[in-house]
């Protein structure tokens, strides 16, 4: 389920990034390396120094990849087994619709924040509660469509575990990119044009599937 999650979900990476660091040389430690994200993100921002956290290596990924990567970490990230990653490294660490496949995601977050530097940024973005009550489609619309997904997190819940671990909460609820929900119609189109089944995505940002928060670390 992870390809058909990544393409809406790495507008969202990308538009934090830019909101996070500009043009300026950032290091990103990106949680689900998968699915040429280190090729895609490297397009955008050349200057990135790229670092991958994914369960399995070959995710979905190649060579040109690998060699656009600073490191990748090939972990479980629910055994909490962070010490190779480096501590008081990083300025952004990137989870994208990952901690809904983590039964301890507030203790993954706990064990991450300190490869964090004071003032970096972190987002995290997951099916939020609403994506319980909506009908199932191909591709994931409702929580339970993908069998991987084991703990629903909600804003409340974050934002007070950022709390308490000294972060300020920049901007957090329900995700509505504006373009996702103008080009719905021409996706549409496009896939009955083509003969393709609809997406899931498709209707993530009208229905409101998708949380996130974006906090910054003291």
């Amino acid at each position: 389920m992870r390809l058909k999650v990544f393409v809406s979900g790495f507008v969202s990476k990308i538009s934090f990034l830019k909101r996070s660091f500009g043009n300026v040389p950032f290091r990103l430690l990106d949680i689900g390396a998968g699915n040429h994200s280190a090729s895609k993100i490297k397009s955008v921002f050349p200057h990135c120094e790229y670092h991958g956290v994914d369960l399995e290596r070959n995710y979905n990924n190649n060579e040109e990849d690998f060699a656009l990567m600073h490191s990748f970490y090939e972990l479980d990230l629910t055994k909490l087994e962070m010490g190779i990653i480096p501590d008081n490294y990083f300025d952004g660490i990137w989870m994208v619709h990952v901690i809904e496949h983590l039964h301890n995601g507030d203790d993954v977050i706990k064990s991450l924040l300190p490869k964090l530097k004071s003032g970096g940024y972190m987002y995290i973005e997951y099916p939020g509660v609403k994506s319980t009550k909506l009908p199932s489609m191909y591709g994931t619309l409702n929580f339970k469509d993908d069998p991987t997904h084991v703990r629903v997190y909600s804003v409340n819940e974050l934002y007070l575990l950022f709390n308490q671990l000294d972060c300020k909460v920049l901007k957090s609820g329900t995700r509505r990119n504006l373009w996702f929900i103008l080009a719905m119609p021409f996706r549409i189109l496009s896939y009955w044009i083509r003969g393709k089944k609809l997406q899931a995505n498709i209707f993530w940002d009208i229905l409101g599937f998708a949380e996130y928060v974006w906090i910054k670390k003291n």
